[in-house]
């Protein structure tokens, strides 16, 4: 299927949207004073160490300690002391083999040891960034592991090809290490052949080899004279890493609305993506290019709750920290011929849409789906069997169960940067963040009952009320009988008075 890549830039802000058949697939957004850390390595100081959670927290500079799990830390770290202090000791690794059972983090680090980390988790709300200490660094058609011999294949090549490329490319890093010094003394290391690498050349894949071990030796040697909490390694920026994860042979148009960024863009191809550079175009049309493809129009919906299917039926989509709620609803369509069959053509279009919606606004973690309910099995092994289908389209990997007894589907989305929502939006001021306000009749039941509890704990003369013009006018309205009677059981005079500037919930009791 092609797709076209259109790319939005300005000094402060790079946005991407991936179109397949004129619908936006993808969303991808980076602000330059919100760059995402994922794939940056740092040398990082161990803060505190927790046995019983079996994990560490490590200062790498960031506003909030960054998480290290034992499940991440390189089990054959072999330390070394630099000037004889044990706070200034650097990890350094060696090759890694299949590691121990479960040796406790508090015999492998400690506090005040300085470890080269790289972030796997962006900070996520209140979390901060997640790390390991495995490095890995992807290349155009490869992913390094310096600390590791292991040799894979993506799972997204067929498994018929798998083992012939892994022989090719078994044979190239084993050429590659024969004439490199430095590798056949501090290992070899491992290497992933990526999803684009499938069709790639022998020559292109030891230039890739090539250009992954010189990025470790300079990402080693500069770890040697850095401070700890120092940046190491940066990834590339947003638009390098269209041009080395997204661009593929599908891709029939990357245009791009910025000349200095095409020039830039372009001399980045022809160094690593040659067969790139032909599908890079500038765009000079009057209109911004997201105007033109109605991608701010996409974004607006993608940030809302309710997304409307052709057939009529929608998609209800809840967000929460532990996980995402999407809801299936017939709404208007009534065009099948009988009940089962709107259910089932409603679960089927439904399918297709969570998939992009996933994608489009970069929903991680635990998702559970609620399709209508259908009383047919083969209903229900159809509709899960095109979900799976549009699902394999995701770049991100995603694992689905079967239909729960409920009639639920859950599947799991790795998550590694924030959602759509986390990076546009914030919670609402007024509601914090729960979608919803107290009544006006609830605000002024509270207001009354604090009333109570004020003349009765420090007596005053009399007691002014200030409050939003809503309840100011319900006090004064249908509920100024039962205010006269509070006044008359006080024995204290109330007086109200509008204050435009709080919310619906806000208001202030004076005691006067």
């Amino acid at each position: 299927m092609q797709k076209e890549i259109l790319i939005n830039w300005s000094p402060q802000e790079t946005r991407v949207a991936v179109m397949e058949q004129g619908a936006v697939q993808e969303l991808h957004l980076e602000r330059t004073l919100e760059r995402g850390l994922v794939g940056n390595i740092y040398m990082g100081k161990v803060s505190r160490v927790l046995p019983g959670m079996q994990s560490a927290f490590i200062d790498v500079g960031l506003e909030r300690a960054a998480f290290l799990h034992v499940a991440d830390l390189q089990s054959s770290i072999v330390a070394r002391h630099l000037e004889g202090s044990r706070s200034s000791e650097v990890l350094t690794t060696g090759v890694s083999h299949s590691p121990p059972a479960l040796i406790p983090i508090e015999k492998q680090i400690f506090e005040g040891q300085t470890l080269m980390v790289q972030v796997i988790k962006d900070p996520i709300g209140s979390k901060g960034a997640r790390l390991t200490t495995q490095i890995s660094i992807a290349g155009r058609l490869l992913v390094f592991l310096p600390q590791d011999e292991h040799i894979g294949i993506s799972q997204k090549i067929p498994l018929e090809q798998r083992n012939l490329l892994k022989e090719r490319l078994l044979n190239l890093v084993s050429t590659d290490s024969a004439s490199s010094e430095q590798a056949n003394t501090q290992g070899h290391g491992g290497f992933i052949l990526r999803t684009n690498g499938e069709d790639a050349s022998d020559a292109e894949l030891s230039e890739d080899i090539a250009y992954l071990r010189k990025a470790w030796s300079r990402i080693k040697h500069s770890s040697l004279s850095l401070e700890p909490k120092s940046l190491v390694h940066q990834d590339l920026d947003l638009l390098q890493r269209v041009l080395r994860d997204l661009v593929d042979q599908s891709t029939s148009a990357i245009k791009i609305d910025s000349g200095e960024q095409f020039e830039r863009l372009s001399e980045f191809a022809r160094a690593f993506m040659p067969y790139a550079s032909s599908a890079l175009q500038l765009y000079r049309g009057e209109r911004p290019i997201f105007d033109l493809y109605g991608i701010d129009e996409e974004v607006n919906k993608a940030l809302g709750r309710r997304v409307d299917l052709k057939s009529g039926g929608y998609l209800v989509i809840d967000q929460t920290e532990a996980l995402t709620t999407v809801d299936v609803n017939t709404g208007g369509f009534v065009g099948a011929k009988n009940f089962d069959d709107t259910i089932f053509k409603t679960n089927l279009e439904a399918a297709g849409a969570i998939a992009r919606q996933l994608r489009l606004r970069n929903l991680g973690g635990i998702v559970v789906v609620d399709f209508i309910d259908m009383t047919k099995e083969e209903h229900q092994a159809a509709v899960l069997a095109e979900f799976q289908k549009h699902l394999k389209r995701d770049r991100v990997k995603t694992v689905v169960s079967q239909f729960s007894a409920l009639g639920l589907v859950e599947l799991t989305r790795k998550r590694t940067r924030e959602s759509l929502a986390q990076l546009l939006c914030k919670p609402c001021e007024t509601c914090k963040g729960k979608g919803t306000v107290k009544t006006t009749r609830s605000v002024v039941y509270d207001i009354m009952r604090e009333i109570l509890r004020e003349a009765r704990q420090f007596n005053p003369s009399q007691i002014k009320v200030l409050a939003t013009s809503e309840v100011i006018e319900m006090m004064m309205g249908e509920e100024s009988q039962h205010l006269a009677g509070l006044s008359d059981f006080i024995g204290k005079s109330i007086s109200l008075q509008t204050e435009p500037g709080f919310g619906p919930e806000g208001y202030d009791i004076v005691l006067l």
